[in-house]
């Protein structure tokens, strides 16, 4: 098994058997990425709150989703009820051109302890381009632009950049992928610890919420890659190894 290189949270989920005794919630979960992370972590055993702007629509996105999963613990609500359920772990996946606008929505519904996993990659499909192209955000990254839309106190982090909705949809096929994490320490451990209980994905630490303009800029790359190619291509980093160090922390 490849090891994650973020260094584990010291408030791990509680686990028994494959059910997991904790809430993540979905801003966006009813969008092509949400919906497929949803997925994932539904299988992997998570309560799944997937939010939305429409309550109908999320609620409906709850009912597919445990069809697809075939079961499965997933709720349908508005976004700020969804940050109001999250145990620790919120994801924002919404477009771009509604980024700041839902964080901003949510704004006091967020608990000490609770952090945030970024998603949004700022695609020039926002203001009608290609989506091989990004526009430059004012603050330097749509990581950066979340930054300065929630509370000081909500450690953030930015990732799952290269992993394609297709591929988290398609429960048949493990990911066999990484994605490279960017952020604050705390909500780098606590989006590791949730994502690394989903089969064939490692989580690989690449620094600080300065390095998110590099990281969202790889999600262009890939779309180009991936209609040149008609697959669904993520990325793995070679040769990476673990110390002896990190192999006790994580065992």
């Amino acid at each position: 098994m490849r090891r994650s290189t973020v260094a584990p949270s010291s408030k791990s989920p509680a686990a028994t058997d494959d059910v997991v005794s904790e809430t993540v919630s979905i801003l966006g979960g009813t969008g092509n990425l949400g919906f497929g992370l949803a997925l994932r972590l539904g299988v992997a055993g998570y309560t799944v709150c997937l939010g939305s702007r429409d309550a109908d629509r999320a609620q409906r996105a709850a009912e597919l989703a445990r069809e697809r999963v075939g079961g499965g613990e997933f709720i349908g609500c508005r976004n700020g009820e969804a940050v109001a359920r999250a145990d620790r772990l919120v994801v924002a996946a919404v477009p771009f051109a509604s980024h700041v606008a839902i964080l901003r929505s949510v704004a006091d519904q967020w608990r000490p302890g609770q952090v945030l996993l970024d998603t949004t990659v700022p695609l020039a499909t926002a203001v009608g381009g290609r989506p091989t192209h990004l526009i430059d955000p004012w603050h330097g990254s749509a990581a950066q632009q979340a930054r300065s839309a929630i509370d000081d106190q909500v450690a953030l982090a930015s990732g799952l950049h290269t992993i394609s909705a297709a591929a988290l949809r398609n429960l048949a096929r493990p990911l066999d992928q990484d994605t490279l994490i960017c952020g604050e320490p705390e909500a780098k451990q606590v989006a590791a610890a949730a994502l690394e209980r989903i089969a064939g994905l490692r989580v690989v630490d690449a620094g600080s919420l300065e390095m998110s303009r590099l990281l969202e800029g790889l999600t262009p790359v890939l779309i180009g890659i991936n209609i040149r190619h008609k697959t669904h291509a993520g990325i793995q980093v070679t040769h990476l190894g673990t110390s002896t160090k990190q192999q006790a922390a994580l065992a």
